[in-house]
């Protein structure tokens, strides 16, 4: 008799069958439940459908929203487009191309400030050709594409029959490539890959040191401490000097900034080497060194009439004087630079009780570098130059180049190093290796900053690179034979000829211009050479990693920090070409254009202190205006204002159409990373060609 399931009855509402039984095989049988629907299933579903309903008018209303943002916002990017397009193409019509400026100078310029003499124009031409081919491989490769050549290798290519006049010439470009374009092209691949990786382990090195050193808290500390200098222990003679041409928007606070030295007045000296040819000029400089000696500062100016040998020759002139030999020490600073009152007391002790120290230098800083992308690409560099290099290179060698300012000489090491020489354009670091090879020592302070400025300008900051990057090639050719028959140890000596010529001012130039702006393109319209992903990529990333560290909140322009620097290849490979074989404008000096930036600071701060009362000098600032000053305020406003241009620099845009033509053609590879890496630098070069970057130029 089956049993009765009324009590589960009871508690479970539910209408319908209550039981089936299937039963395929009997020892193995189921049971499962069969239900009519009920009405409070049919409630349920007339809910759900309204529901249902709700949901879908709410979805389409989410849509329509979506999309009216979407309209929004293509709107938008299309009109910031179209204004983007509108600058770009009132910064072409309104600018003038490098080589009309060039042409221009070298015809009407009659200063003596700048001589520019004709630039080989080998490079320009080369890459004009380079991006005429490049485009007419990207049109042949297409239409190949289109027709179905995809892909094939040279030993199929032998086998197939040609079906036409395009497919037979197609035929022979790829064995052409295959057999005598690829093997070259690799080659040299390699070869800068090798001397990519050397570099890179060079520069890992490097950072290696430096958290080894903050690691150790290692940092020069000077025998006699600034108790014995306030006590009159050691308080030697020393001689200030300004050499400056042309620069009347910074001399007021680099003069102010050293006549406030803590130091004894008759124990400093302070020179105004002035080389400006602009009377005006002249005349505030003069006025100014007038107001400080009438205020018991002991500073003289000089003038030359003849500006040989440029800032070489100024310091040169300058040592000259019968009253130098009064003095055992000297320090630099540009026109641009302005040492805290406390500069004197942290670097004249390391000299006490240490005869063979020759330099202290003091590491720079910028008072405007957030002014623009320019200048913050530029702190990263050189972040890295004083915090790593000038750092190791001081702690590990007692050797590095001389900044050429911020620094203090002993007099005795400069007469025995043979003195400043005006044969190369970067007369600091002559100086720096002749007195390495005679034995003298550097000491690199870190902790010791002085206040100066970076160019604004890309046609600033291309001059100042073109020069620091010839220079030492210049240098390289001249001192080679001395440092070999020199008597240092052979570690110094290869230290000073692969590490510091060869290495980071030959290597580094050659490569990064080479490999990145041109094996790289060819090699996509040669696929049978190859650069890895990690050429491309992964190493360049990690060697730009390393060198923002220094400069932990410049994080965020990590990526234009890479691009921008492969960008200012060209400018590098051509200085370092110009140095080495002595071509076009190798000895071409010009003087970095200052905006006066690090002097609204201190006037601001002077008005936030002193609520616009003088009573006291500050540091950067100037008493009130001398006459000269009122005249010159006066005969510049009577000017009319001189209006900024653009300038276009051609072998940059060249180099941008060429890495873009090549992306393209990576496309039809469906080559990715290389896509990526070739389009963003050629925009990159776009924009700096376009003069897009920095301030623009008067």
């Amino acid at each position: 008799m089956a049993p009765k399931f009324e009590w589960w009855a009871k508690g479970n509402n539910r209408k319908g069958t209550p039981v089936v039984v299937k039963m395929e095989n009997p020892n193995n049988w189921s049971m499962v439940e069969l239900e009519s629907p009920s009405e409070q299933d049919f409630l349920v579903e007339g809910r759900r459908e309204k529901s249902r309903n709700k949901n879908a008018r709410q979805l389409t209303w989410v849509l329509l929203l979506k999309a009216h943002r979407a309209a929004g916002c293509l709107t938008s990017l299309g009109s910031a487009l179209i204004a983007l397009g509108t600058a770009v193409r009132r910064r072409i019509a309104a600018g003038r191309t490098d080589t009309e400026i060039s042409s221009s100078s070298s015809s009407t310029s009659s200063s003596p400030a700048v001589i520019i003499k004709s630039k080989p124009r080998f490079l320009y031409t080369c890459l004009k050709v380079f991006l005429l081919l490049s485009l007419m491989l990207l049109a042949f490769e297409t239409a190949a594409y289109f027709k179905g050549w995809q892909h094939f290798e040279a030993p199929k290519l032998q086998l197939q029959l040609p079906y036409g006049f395009f497919d037979w010439v197609y035929t022979h470009w790829v064995l052409l490539r295959v057999g005598y374009l690829a093997p070259p092209l690799q080659f040299l691949a390699d070869a800068c890959i090798v001397l990519f990786l050397i570099q890179s382990l060079d520069r890992l090195i490097l950072c290696l040191g430096c958290f080894w050193i903050r690691f150790k808290k290692i940092k020069p500390v000077p025998k006699t401490p600034i108790s014995d200098l306030e006590s009159g222990c050691f308080l030697p003679m020393v001689l200030v000097q300004i050499p400056m041409c042309n620069e009347k928007e910074v001399y007021q606070q680099s003069i102010a900034a050293v006549c406030n030295l803590d130091w004894p007045k008759t124990k400093i000296l302070i020179q105004i080497l002035d080389d400006s040819d602009d009377p005006i000029t002249q005349s505030l400089i003069k006025e100014e060194v007038h107001k400080w000696q009438k205020q018991g500062a002991r500073i003289v100016y000089r003038h030359r009439v003849n500006r040989e040998g440029y800032k070489a020759g100024n310091l040169k002139s300058a040592m000259n004087c019968s009253y130098v030999k009064d003095y055992e020490f000297v320090a630099i600073f540009d026109a641009d630079f302005q040492p805290l009152p406390d500069f004197l007391k942290k670097t004249i002790p390391h000299f006490k009780d240490n005869e063979e120290l020759g330099l202290v230098q003091a590491r720079w800083s910028f008072v405007n570098k957030e002014e623009n992308l320019l200048t913050r690409l530029q702190n990263i560099n050189l972040a890295f130059h004083f915090e790593v290099e000038q750092q190791v290179n001081s702690v590990f060698l007692n050797f590095f180049g001389f900044n050429g300012t911020a620094g203090v000489w002993r007099i005795k090491a400069l007469e025995d190093s043979g003195g400043w020489l005006e044969r190369t354009t970067v007369e600091d670091m002559d100086i720096a290796v002749r007195a390495h090879l005679h034995g003298w020592k550097f000491i690199f302070l870190n902790d010791v900053e002085c206040i100066c400025e970076l160019p604004e300008s890309y046609e600033a900051y291309r001059k100042q690179q073109h020069r620091w990057h010839s220079g030492p090639m210049q240098l390289f050719r001249l001192c080679l034979p001395a440092v070999i028959k020199s008597k240092i140890s052979i570690g110094k000596k290869f230290n000073l000829i692969f590490l510091f010529f060869l290495l980071r001012k030959l290597i580094l130039p050659f490569y990064s211009f080479t490999l990145f702006c041109i094996i790289l393109p060819m090699t996509m319209f040669v696929p049978e050479a190859e650069l890895p992903a990690w050429v491309v990529c992964y190493i360049p990333a990690t060697m730009s990693f390393l060198n923002i560290l220094p400069a932990p909140k410049s994080f965020p322009f990590i990526v234009p920090y890479l691009l921008f620097e492969n960008t200012m290849s060209v400018t590098k490979f051509n200085a370092m070409v110009s140095g080495l074989f002595q071509l076009g404008s190798a000895y071409e000096w010009v003087v970095t254009k200052k905006s006066g930036r690090s002097s609204e600071g201190d006037l601001a701060a002077l008005v936030e202190n002193e609520g616009g009362k003088k009573t006291k000098h500050q540091r950067g600032v100037s008493a009130p205006e001398t006459e000269a000053e009122k005249k010159a305020q006066k005969k510049s406003a009577n000017k009319k204002t001189k209006k900024k241009h653009n300038r276009i620099y051609m072998k940059e845009l060249s180099l941008a159409f060429l890495l873009l033509t090549a992306a393209t053609r990576s496309l039809l590879s469906a080559q990715g990373i290389h896509f990526y890496f070739l389009l963003f630098q050629g925009i990159s070069f776009l924009l700096v060609g376009l003069d897009l970057i920095g301030e623009q130029v008067e």
